[in-house]
């Protein structure tokens, strides 16, 4: 009988003493990988982006269609780490929101910013009863709204810039600019035509131009117009798509637009995952 209470007891020190090594491991990993970095996930036809900044603000822009985000998370993710600062829903489709709902039932999630658009899906429904249950705090974004990542990276909202509460989804959608050191990102959600109109008539070509565009609607040939292309002037474009979807995504009159204009192509159909990081000290993006 004593025998078995402290093979027992071993046993209970052996697992904590493994929980302790994991966590302690979990703090080191994210100590060292502390560098700037953007995801644009594979999660198949949706969208759905991690940005970590140096201090370890971690946020993410939409969340993909259900059951696709949890494996991308932790590939970026030490295991231990259960908590989100943000997430962002730029328009409420389920291509966009759908792994939301299984982020919230596995991390802590600090804050939603919404386009201020609606559905009466059964999922936006879901999705809103869930953040409200768990007392998150919601935030309408709005153009000139700042939000601080820490370590020198800062989003600035530059649409909506209006009430888009009956507008078309799409057309409503969160559209706004990641600064980091000398990179900049457009993130664009499935902003279409009618909107990049707006933001050109309305913003200056200087506060437009970036180094890496995300191609809105999954290179819809509804976005990505040639002014709205030539304002932003990127090196870099990102297109996040699944393979063989049923839409056509991208559409050949947007890939053929970008390789006229000399700028490289990276998307999720064809490289999986695509994650850029990029520390202050060397300036330089990595692509992975």
């Amino acid at each position: 009988m004593q025998n078995s209470s402290k093979k027992y007891s071993l046993f209970i020190f052996t697992v904590l003493l493994f929980i302790v090594v994991i966590y302690l491991f979990s703090i080191d990993w994210k100590n060292s990988h502390r560098k700037f970095t953007f995801a644009m996930l594979d999660v198949g036809q949706g969208d759905a982006i991690f940005i970590e900044s140096p201090t370890g603000t971690q946020i993410l822009i939409d969340g993909g269609p259900p059951k696709k985000i949890l494996s991308e998370l932790s590939r970026l993710m030490p295991p231990l780490d259960k908590s989100i600062d943000a997430i962002f829903i730029t328009n409420p489709d389920q291509d966009h929101i759908g792994g939301f709902l299984d982020v919230l039932k596995n991390y802590k999630v600090g804050k939603v910013f919404e386009s201020g658009t609606t559905s009466d899906s059964k999922t936006f429904q879901n999705l809103k009863t869930e953040i409200k249950n768990k007392n998150i705090q919601e935030v309408l974004a709005q153009k000139g709204m700042k939000v601080n990542l820490g370590g020198g990276a800062v989003i600035n909202i530059i649409f909506p810039d209006r009430d888009v509460s009956t507008w078309p989804t799409n057309d409503g959608s969160i559209v706004a600019k990641l600064f980091y050191s000398n990179t900049t990102i457009m993130l664009t959600g499935d902003a279409g035509i009618k909107t990049e109109k707006l933001i050109l008539k309305n913003n200056s070509k200087a506060s437009l131009t970036s180094t890496i565009l995300k191609v809105g609607h999954h290179g819809s040939r509804n976005s990505t117009s040639e002014d709205f292309l030539q304002a932003i002037n990127p090196i870099y474009a990102l297109i996040s798509d699944g393979k063989n979807n049923k839409y056509g995504h991208p559409h050949q009159e947007i890939t053929n637009l970008l390789s006229q204009l000399g700028i490289r192509v990276f998307r999720t159909d064809q490289q999986g995952s695509i994650i850029i990081k990029s520390d202050e000290t060397s300036q330089k993006l990595s692509f992975f």
